[in-house]
């Protein structure tokens, strides 16, 4: 009983905020006096919108800390390696543990500001029907969708030797061959070797996208984060007007 209480709940918050939201939206287009939005507007509106969002995710993240420090994102030993990490800690290792779970976020960090002109060059490559469809999708994560289908391959490509060069700097290919290498030698355990590059390349990604599905979802539910008369005309056209 208690918890579908709270689901209740969770319901009726999302569900007035929503109305909210909407009858903010008519006010919006009422006072701007100007009627719906243009195609022209519409995509220019989405893509400020995204500009916006992407840019500051990847600036977030590439900052000291941006993963380390965010607990959605940070990354943490591979899968098949947690056993390593828990071996080494049950031991005393418990440093040369905490170095590879930093070295590896400061080598995501460092390759995260590299997202940013491969997203602009998505939202620049945005047709007015990608546009569109976007904005009235009733996803809340449409355009992350978009990103997700469309830069997926290029970050990796991006990624991957910016990431391995800074394994190699912060000391994360280091404290993996140790953090390895001292499990190896305890008697009667499994060897194991995870593609480190590979797997932080991966998660990298992953957190990056999570930014910007944060960001979208911002935009979309929060009056206040659409920062110019555009943003708010389109979005409050949205808000009228979800598929």
């Amino acid at each position: 009983m208690r918890s579908l209480a709270i689901t209740l709940s969770a319901f009726m918050v999302i569900f007035f905020s929503s109305c909210d939201t909407l009858n903010q939206a008519t006010q919006i287009l009422s006072q701007t006096g100007l009627g719906n939005p243009s195609p022209t507007e519409i995509s220019m509106g989405l893509k400020q919108a995204l500009e916006f969002g992407t840019s500051s995710s990847a600036d977030r993240l590439s900052a000291t800390d941006g993963f380390f420090a965010n607990a959605a994102i940070k990354i943490l030993f591979p899968e098949e390696a947690q056993k390593v990490e828990r071996t080494l800690r049950s031991v005393g290792l418990n440093k040369l543990a905490d170095n590879v779970i930093l070295s590896i976020n400061r080598a995501a960090e460092a390759a995260a500001i590299e997202a940013k002109p491969i997203f602009i060059s998505a939202v620049k490559g945005m047709t007015f029907s990608d546009a569109s469809n976007i904005l009235l999708s009733g996803q809340q994560d449409a355009a992350t969708s978009y990103f997700k289908r469309v830069t997926s391959q290029q970050l990796a490509d991006r990624f991957r030797p910016i990431i391995e060069s800074n394994l190699q700097k912060v000391g994360a290919t280091r404290n993996w061959t140790e953090a390895i290498t001292a499990y190896n030698r305890i008697p009667l355990v499994g060897k194991v070797n995870p593609d480190l590059s590979a797997f932080v390349t991966g998660k990298a990604i992953d957190g990056i996208f999570f930014e910007i599905a944060q960001e979208e979802l911002k935009i979309r539910t929060r009056i206040s984060a659409r920062s110019t008369p555009l943003l708010q005309k389109v979005f409050a056209y949205a808000d009228q007007n979800r598929r």
